[in-house]
């Protein structure tokens, strides 16, 4: 009866240890800060540092519990995280810097990607290889003020006659199905749109945006975050882009398995289109900057200032206020 009772003790011991283990367990699992990041529109490789940071468990050693959603149809972005309904963001420079001038309290925290991947894509027929040969073309975007400007300038600087361009307002459209038939050129990312051109054989001329004035070798896109959380939660915005900071590392040295982490986590995706564009695309996300998501004040200074000298934008801003370098990991 001794025996047994002893037993029945040092079982009791083990139950009680375990569920203390457990309690702590999940105590812990309760420290963990939810986080909530918006993207800019459906997920691609330009999110994937995201996707990895979060499979990797590397938000989750920084202390966060990361939710990764998608904007709602009538708001942003920006707007989500002006609010307060995110924490985080992916954006562009352009509607840093327009949101700004209208007041809207976000900052720039990392440059995704470090030269701007964009570029006018047409049918290789159509034989439209400059600004010049946008004359009498249908172009199909989004209906942004800044597209026409961008279009009306480089045409200038070519010695184009801009009112001989039909504009077409396509929005969320598929490019393969509308270029050459609603539209003669639209604007693009290569990283995904002119990837699955090379992937489908389509021949495509592209010219690329950054190619045809300084000024548009812009970030496209960003990360950004409110001012609040710049200011008053600057350890929570570090512990964020240490881990964003480790996911992007991963993907740039590992463009495959990175693939596969945003193709388990985004299971609908275009499989062989996400790994092709990874490929391609994981050595522009640092390109040739010092360390991943670096921006510099020139390249927001001369963007800023092409918006406002083709009137997209009614006032300048304080770009030194529009971004920051001091929330990447080597930054002390």
């Amino acid at each position: 009866m001794k025996k047994l009772m002893l037993v029945l003790a040092a079982l009791m011991l083990v139950v009680v240890s375990g569920c203390s283990g457990n309690q702590q367990s999940s105590n812990k699992q309760k420290k963990l800060q939810k986080v909530t990041v918006v993207l800019d529109w459906y997920p691609n490789t330009n999110h994937t540092g995201l996707y990895v940071a979060k499979t990797k468990n590397y938000f989750k050693q920084q202390g966060l519990d990361v939710k990764i959603i998608q904007p709602g149809s009538n708001v942003t972005a920006e707007q989500m995280v002006a609010s307060g309904k995110a924490d985080f963001g992916v954006s562009y420079q352009e509607n840093v810097t327009t949101a700004r001038v209208e007041g809207m309290p976000i900052v720039s925290i990392a440059a995704v990607i470090q030269h701007n991947t964009s570029g006018f894509a047409s049918l290789k027929k159509d034989h439209i290889t400059s600004p010049k040969d946008f004359e009498g073309k249908r172009y199909g975007g989004w209906g942004a003020p800044s597209e026409a400007a961008v279009i009306k300038s480089v045409m200038e600087k070519d010695h184009a006659d801009y009112s001989k361009v039909k504009n077409i307002v396509l929005g969320e459209t598929d490019f393969f199905k509308s270029i050459g038939r609603d539209a003669d050129f639209e604007w693009i990312y290569y990283g995904w749109d002119g990837v699955e051109a090379e992937r489908q054989g389509k021949k495509l001329n592209i010219i690329m945006v950054k190619d045809l004035d300084p000024a548009l070798d812009y970030y496209s896109p960003v990360l950004i975050t409110s001012e609040k959380h710049a200011t008053k939660d600057q350890t929570l915005v570090k512990k964020f882009m240490k881990a964003t900071s480790e996911g992007y590392q991963f993907a740039i040295k590992h463009p495959d398995q990175a693939a596969n982490i945003f193709i388990k986590d985004v299971p609908d995706s275009n499989k062989g289109l996400v790994r092709a564009s990874q490929k391609w695309l994981s050595s522009k996300y640092q390109d040739d900057a010092k360390e991943w998501g670096v921006q510099k004040e020139e390249v927001w200074s001369r963007y800023m200032n092409f918006l406002y000298e083709h009137k997209v934008i009614k006032k300048k801003i304080d770009v030194q206020s529009a971004y920051t370098n001091k929330f990447l990991p080597s930054e002390k």
